[in-house]
């Protein structure tokens, strides 16, 4: 372990950081940070362009009739699932810097091969390998911040780079409205065929920054980020120390092991994906919209307004997941913000749910404020994340693969039951959908409030043992800590008298 040396000469400051490492978070802010979001933003732009271009003039040039669009969606979902772990994996392998900027390069050109497809079939194998790319992305930057960033520096990131899906969200909608509007035929291609050559060409553009501003680890930075020096890299390190989090090392056998030996991964799947099927319904807000017809049987809203209507609700995903992860760092609190966001999903889904049932009698508005209201409570991913560094610190194997089952178990879900919970023949009534997002849910808050429970009266004291653990080295060195004691402190076995006190040294 690195000594304290530097940060014991830094001047420390009124919040108790000194100015050098401001100066490194600022600096990670503005690379890592900075290409995780933008990152993020093309990510949802290449995934949801599918719906815009759908409802922009795809489903009529393509014939798609059937549930085309979820099938879309499913290829995708499976592809993504099954490479999402083994990504999770090479990472600690690979450089990042190269393989999270080079699996953006060659999705961005497969995003670009979708303008030429002809028919559904060439959609479904393109989706695939789209699924297979994209899915280091998003785990694989939660993982890294868990690694640059402290407890109370955490959810601020993770929910600002979370936000960034609802700007990709805002910013499909405008960009497909402005080439409806200006290039639809230019060329010779319809306006949602330009949507992904568009698309490609930022995605490719922006892959190649990536192999200079994404530090990689602290225990192994990146030569050719030249705004990274050793002295940050050392800061890095006394900065894990200090807040009682393990270096990275690679995955291993017996932290596979120790992963799925443990109740944590499937604990942590499982609330993570009763979180995002619950909040779910937003995403067929645009569907919704296309679905209405007037008393003519004419469509009630343009392709113009259908791709701009839920720029408004994506404006207040990103106003509020920032909220919720501010909260999250002032008040030191993840669970209380996870179960009122869960409390606020369930009003539309009950409201919808009577709507779908008494399409008639409910008035219109009713079914409009709750697409919008489901649009506050999608800040909940980041602070489960955080929450599992916090959980955690001791042991960064188990955390980078609970992230890979999580998300990997989401989409695995996704993937067969949107088909069927969420079917593009249904809208906007669905039969099931409300009903099942409610149910999940109420899931979602007995589990957090269990895992409060288990955390306080279990996990706490494990991650004391550990910060007594790091503090006996840092004063004493590695000499004051017994061989073996943080290995069995990260496996989750009690190392508490295999430590030298301060005292004794």
């Amino acid at each position: 372990m690195v000594s304290w040396n530097v940060f014991r000469r830094n001047a420390v400051v009124e919040d108790g950081r000194s100015p050098e490492e401001k100066a490194l978070v600022r600096r990670l802010d503005i690379f890592l940070l900075t290409f995780g979001c933008i990152s993020q933003v093309i990510k949802y732009l290449d995934q949801q362009n599918i719906n815009n271009a759908y409802v922009s003039g795809m489903m009529e040039d393509l014939h798609l009739y059937g549930n085309e669009l979820n099938l879309f969606t499913t290829y995708f979902n499976v592809a993504y699932c099954i490479m999402l772990i083994p990504s999770q994996i090479i990472l600690t392998y690979v450089r990042p810097s190269f393989w999270l900027p080079g699996l953006e390069i060659v999705w961005g050109v497969l995003t670009g091969l979708v303008a030429m497809t002809r028919s559904a079939k060439q959609i479904y194998i393109l989706r695939v390998f789209l699924g297979l790319c994209e899915s280091s992305a998003w785990p694989g930057m939660i993982t890294l911040f868990m690694y640059w960033y402290t407890p109370t520096e955490l959810a601020k990131r993770m929910g600002f780079y979370h936000s960034c899906q609802a700007v990709g969200q805002m910013m499909s909608g405008a960009l497909q409205a402005a080439i409806s509007d200006t290039l639809d035929g230019h060329g010779g291609l319809a306006g949602w065929r330009w949507l992904f050559v568009i698309n490609a060409i930022i995605t490719v553009v922006w892959g190649f920054a990536g192999f200079f501003m994404i530090p990689d680890l602290p225990n192994r930075p990146n030569p050719r980020s030249f705004w990274f020096t050793k002295a940050h890299a050392e800061l890095s390190m006394e900065r894990l120390a200090r807040t009682g989090r393990a270096e990275p090392k690679k995955m291993s056998w017996a932290g596979v092991r120790r992963t799925f030996s443990g109740w944590t991964v499937y604990f942590i799947s499982v609330l993570y994906i009763a979180t995002v099927l619950g909040t779910y319904g937003y995403v067929y807000f645009s569907l919704f919209l296309k679905a209405l017809k007037n008393p003519n049987g004419s469509a009630r809203w343009s392709v113009t307004q259908v791709n701009a209507i839920p720029i408004g609700g994506s404006a207040i995903n990103v106003v509020f997941v920032w909220i919720w992860a501010l909260l999250s760092d002032i008040l030191k609190t993840r669970w209380t913000l996870i179960v009122l966001q869960c409390i606020i999903g369930i009003i539309p889904c009950i409201i919808m749910s009577v709507w779908t049932a008494h399409p008639t009698t409910v008035n219109l508005s009713a079914a409009y404020v709750s697409y919008f209201i489901s649009f506050i409570c999608l800040g909940t991913a980041p602070l489960i994340f955080a929450w599992l560094a916090d959980l955690i610190p001791q042991d960064p194997e188990v955390r980078t693969l609970i992230v890979g089952v999580a998300v990997a178990g989401y989409y695995a879900i996704s993937a067969w039951s949107q088909v069927l919970v969420w079917p593009a023949s249904q809208a906007p009534y669905y039969k099931y959908g409300w009903q099942s997002a409610l149910a999940l849910l109420v899931l979602v808050v007995i589990m957090t409030c269990l895992l409060r429970f288990i955390d306080v009266r279990y996990l706490l004291p494990k991650r004391t043992a550990f910060q007594a653990v790091l503090d006996a080295e840092a004063v004493g060195g590695k000499d004051s800590v017994s061989a073996g004691a943080k290995d069995d402190l990260a496996q989750g076995k009690d190392a508490t008298q295999k430590v030298t006190t301060v005292d004794s040294v």
